[in-house]
């Protein structure tokens, strides 16, 4: 970590998250009744299924988001059904023009200015559909990112190591300088050393005991160790006092 000069983070699961509030209410519209808690807690898990060395192949984010919800769905205890298509309708119509993960934790916007604060460079690397940047500006988080690197933006995604080549160059980072965060291992950690960067997972839910890459709670807990480890900034000369 000392030698660390930039930081790319992933938007959804680590910076973002849906907005459960929206989904349970829409399903509630449609006449499903589940609490957004128990949307957040079934979110971890079938994200958790979809991450595998081989995932499933969608031929569109469209596609991806019926996958993602309907296993979401499933594993907060609801059958699917004509109700429950649609408020996918629903969600993915309000996604694709507004992006539904759109919730920001509190711990978010502290932790990306401690960041900021030691003079490192950050950049998102997000699997999205586009709307990626517009949505930071208006969640105000645009402000604490040198780039914004979103796949449908650049037509490569991870763990594809052409799109971490085109978000180092286009951040003017270095590989060996850069480390990047993310919440899936199979998408993010894979794809991050397949380009030679390190990479670390934020993983809430302890569902990747035993991964080769270090693993954190949150992103919080994983900017501690990051200025830990990159120790304390160089003291200025000007401020030594001198001795008499």
């Amino acid at each position: 970590m000392s030698t660390l000069e930039t930081v790319f983070l992933d938007a959804g699961g680590v910076l973002v998250h849906p907005n459960w509030e929206r989904v349970s209410d829409t399903l509630r519209r449609h006449g499903v009744a589940i609490a957004p808690e128990a949307l957040a807690r079934a979110d971890l898990l079938a994200k958790r299924t979809i991450d595998t060395p081989e995932p499933p192949k969608v031929a569109s984010d469209a596609e991806r988001g019926w996958l993602y919800f309907n296993l979401l769905l499933e594993k907060a205890g609801l059958a699917r059904s004509a109700r429950t298509d649609a408020a996918v309708v629903d969600l993915g119509a309000y996604h694709r023009e507004h992006n539904l993960w759109e919730h920001v934790p509190a711990e978010v916007k502290p932790s990306l200015e401690r960041l900021r604060g030691v003079g490192l460079r950050l950049a998102v690397v997000s699997n999205a559909n586009g709307t990626v940047e517009r949505m930071f500006e208006r969640l105000g988080l645009l402000r604490f990112f040198d780039r914004v690197f979103d796949s449908q933006v650049e037509g490569v995604e991870k763990p594809d190591p052409r799109f971490f080549r085109i978000a180092l160059e286009g951040a003017g980072a270095r590989a060996e300088t850069t480390l990047h965060v993310g919440d899936l291992y199979y998408v993010d950690v894979t794809g991050a050393r397949s380009a030679g960067l390190r990479a670390a997972l934020i993983d809430p839910a302890g569902l990747y005991e035993g991964a080769d890459c270090p693993r954190y709670a949150s992103l919080a807990e994983l900017v501690e160790d990051v200025l830990r480890e990159m120790g304390p900034p160089p003291r200025d000369p000007r401020t030594v006092p001198r001795s008499s």
